[in-house]
């Protein structure tokens, strides 16, 4: 039987979060960047709540790892962090027109350039208010998404170039990101380097103070040394989740998966044969069987992708000691695990997905159940499931 969960029942589920994992995993890719490249920084990147873990709370984990770093992609994300008192260098990168420049410049927020307007607006908000801002310039050298390409990027470099001259802006940093950093062998990692080197050189020709240049993701990071430059951007890798599990899992890369989703049984009840399971009776018992109800579902973010279709198993579920999945549909808020007639009860504990070295599905076979990538499965959590913070 598995065992009754130690945590108050304010919610029948909970996001368990090891923030010490957090942190080894830091101090590992510290380790390992630092090992071909000893002056190389680590920028964690904590957007999205953290990929479902919680901004602040990782944040401080990982900067109690080794990261001189912290990245954002909205500046309410990033203006949040300082609120909370939370040190060191942090960069926002992605906004519309309209973005409180202002207020990021005075929290001693670096921002990022992609297009011309944000170069203008910036510009605008160091001379409003006497603080000189810090920009780094997203180039696009290939993944044809955020960012100037190189024929275009001195619509944004001469402005902040200008601006700079004046005192009101340091161009701090140059950065890019790779269309193919989990297939290190693909041809455009090689050439994307290669344009992002021709933008360093422009840059650093036409007098910009670069701090840092970086282009390496969490994929890049692990498995192309080559990428480092001065600073290296890991995200899903933070909190301990392969980049590349079709090259190595957690494990393989001295990685800990941070978070455990668990849920408390809430029912369970006998059903005869033949008898059809949950919405449009995709699945239909085999046998006389025992189910389990878990009070979670789609609302919570288990992604209804995940469900068991056509009597075929679900997302993958650990519970009375046993590896088992979802039968039939993910509801809104629950879903229905046949237990066949394991010792079950009324409070016991599912494990939806955790480290899989303590023997328990991880985030990568839930991705793997509903068709997608495991930085889904985690930043996906909804918010009404608590997080309970290891430390």
């Amino acid at each position: 039987m598995s065992q009754p969960s130690q945590f108050p029942a304010l919610y029948p589920a909970r996001a368990i979060i090891d923030l010490p994992a957090i942190s080894h995993n830091v101090a590992s890719m510290t380790s390992r960047v630092r090992s071909h490249h000893p002056q190389a920084q680590v920028m964690a990147v904590v957007k999205a709540n953290a990929y479902g873990h919680g901004l602040v709370p990782s944040a401080r984990a990982a900067l109690q790892g080794g990261a001189t770093w912290l990245g954002v992609a909205q500046a309410s994300e990033a203006l949040a962090l300082r609120s909370a008192g939370v040190p060191g260098r942090i960069l926002t990168w992605l906004y519309a027109p309209g973005v409180p420049f202002a207020e990021l410049l005075a929290a001693d927020i670096d921002v990022s350039v992609a297009a011309p307007w944000a170069a203008h607006q910036v510009i605008a908000a160091a001379r409003d208010t006497g603080v000189q801002a810090r920009v780094h310039v997203k180039v696009d050298t290939g993944l044809g998404r955020n960012g100037a390409t190189l024929d275009h990027v001195g619509e944004i470099l001469d402005p902040l170039l200008d601006a700079q001259r004046a005192g009101l802006v340091s161009i701090t940093g140059v950065w890019s990101h790779f269309a193919f950093a989990d297939e290190p062998d693909h041809p455009t990692v090689v050439a994307q380097a290669h344009v992002f080197d021709q933008a360093i050189a422009l840059f650093e020709r036409e007098g910009a103070h670069l701090e840092v240049r970086h282009l390496a993701n969490s994929a890049a990071t692990l498995t192309n040394p080559a990428a480092t430059y001065d600073l290296v951007r890991p995200g899903l890798a933070v909190y301990g989740l392969s980049p590349v599990p079709h090259l190595g899992g957690p494990q393989d890369f001295d990685l800990r998966p941070a978070m455990t989703l668990e849920a408390d049984v809430a029912t369970v009840k006998d059903l005869p044969a033949g008898h059809g399971v949950s919405y449009a009776h995709h699945y239909l018992t085999q046998r006389d069987t025992r189910l389990a109800v878990l009070p979670v579902g789609y609302a919570d973010g288990i992604p209804r992708h995940a469900s068991g279709a056509h009597n075929e198993p679900g997302g993958p579920i650990a519970l009375g000691g046993k590896r088992l999945a979802i039968a039939g549909r993910v509801c809104m808020d629950q879903v229905v695990v046949d237990i066949g007639d394991l010792p079950v009860v009324e409070g016991d504990r599912a494990v939806l997905f955790g480290d899989p070295s303590a023997g328990v599905p991880g985030a990568q076979d839930w991705a793997d159940a509903a068709g997608t990538i495991s930085y889904e499965i985690t930043t996906r959590l909804a918010d009404r499931v608590p997080r309970i913070y290891l430390t």
